[in-house]
């Protein structure tokens, strides 16, 4: 599929990037890894990335200095590429630069994407956005700090290679931007298990007052926003949480709840093999993957934990009945 990039790009002399609001490792490694090598392969073309603050770790990626976190409206681009980011309202204030280009490309591997830009180049089974980007340019042509970028994404959103989205060609990809040259230890240790003092501190608070539920078969922590003030901490400092929350033995679903403003709470969700969290997201108007996915609530924590629990119980008898009926 190389040549969907290259076909859209002809004719384009002013692109920007952009990906979701509170950007993880897979939309920073994205953006950033198709920044830098449109910024090598097309000298010609003017090259921007819209992005909010991203955590200080992501740093260690080249380019990351050039990201800009304003937005001017009467700024007109081109073509305007959104990347892993499953709808226009996720690309929060770099959505009307999205509006108002010329042209718009979706490239994503979320399974709730609803293909929302003029061309879409959306592939579920991919392990993240970071891995689509690598097949649509020329393999052979990606730099070392290209690589890096990319590597990053893919770690990320793999869970550094553990999760069930990785597949024999996420990891065939992985070696061949380790054959570039990257440090893969450095980039890991450094944005992926490195975590700052205040991290450590309200992540020690969520584990703390997490609590097993639905016959331990769920855990559930809720951040509110006083311990956010006390601790000083951004929502960037809130990343991986609910992945380790993941890791309590016995438990099918994390249930991580941080709150936004009063009766206001952003839900994230991962699972382990039965229940698809990105069908109970998107339910609620929310989205992302199968084992790993996102909502905005309103109500208070017991009403939303309630709500979601309750999709949870659904998908888990369904599993049942079908183990019964085989």
């Amino acid at each position: 599929m190389k040549f969907v990039l290259n076909d859209i790009l002809k004719g384009k002399n002013k692109i920007a990037l952009g990906g979701h609001i509170r950007p993880d490792g897979d939309c920073v490694g994205s953006c950033m890894g198709l920044y830098l090598y449109l910024k090598e392969q097309y000298p010609s073309v003017s090259v921007d990335v819209y992005l909010e603050e991203i955590p200080e770790a992501y740093r260690m990626i080249s380019g990351t200095e050039n990201i800009k976190s304003q937005a001017s409206p009467d700024e007109i681009y081109d073509l305007f590429i959104c990347l892993d980011c499953g709808d226009a309202e996720r690309l929060g204030f770099s959505r009307p630069l999205f509006e108002n280009a010329k042209e718009t490309l979706c490239i994503d591997h979320h399974i709730s994407n609803d293909a929302f830009a003029d061309s879409n180049y959306i592939v579920p089974e991919a392990s993240s956005t970071a891995e689509i980007v690598f097949t649509l340019v020329d393999a052979e042509k990606i730099d070392k700090k290209a690589a890096e970028a990319l590597y990053m994404g893919i770690a990320h959103d793999t869970g550094v290679f553990q999760y069930s989205c990785t597949s024999p060609e996420t990891m065939e990809i992985a070696a061949a931007l380790m054959r570039k040259g990257i440090d893969s230890s450095a980039i890991i240790d450094r944005t992926y298990y490195e975590k700052t003092y205040i991290q450590n501190q309200i992540l020690g608070r969520a584990l703390l007052e997490s609590m097993l539920i639905m016959d331990k078969k769920c855990i559930v922590s809720v951040i509110r926003r006083k311990s956010m003030d006390f601790f000083h901490a951004s929502p960037a400092d809130l990343e991986g949480i609910v992945s380790q929350l993941r890791q309590t033995a016995g438990v099918e679903v994390a249930i991580f709840l941080h709150e936004l403003a009063p009766q206001k709470f952003k839900v994230s969700l991962r699972s382990k093999k039965e229940v698809d969290v990105s069908e109970i997201a998107k339910y609620y108007g929310g989205g992302g993957h199968v084992r790993a996915a996102g909502v905005t609530m309103e109500g208070s924590s017991h009403d939303v934990i309630n709500n979601i629990t309750a999709r949870i119980a659904q998908q888990l008898r369904h599993e049942e009945e079908q183990d019964a009926e085989s």
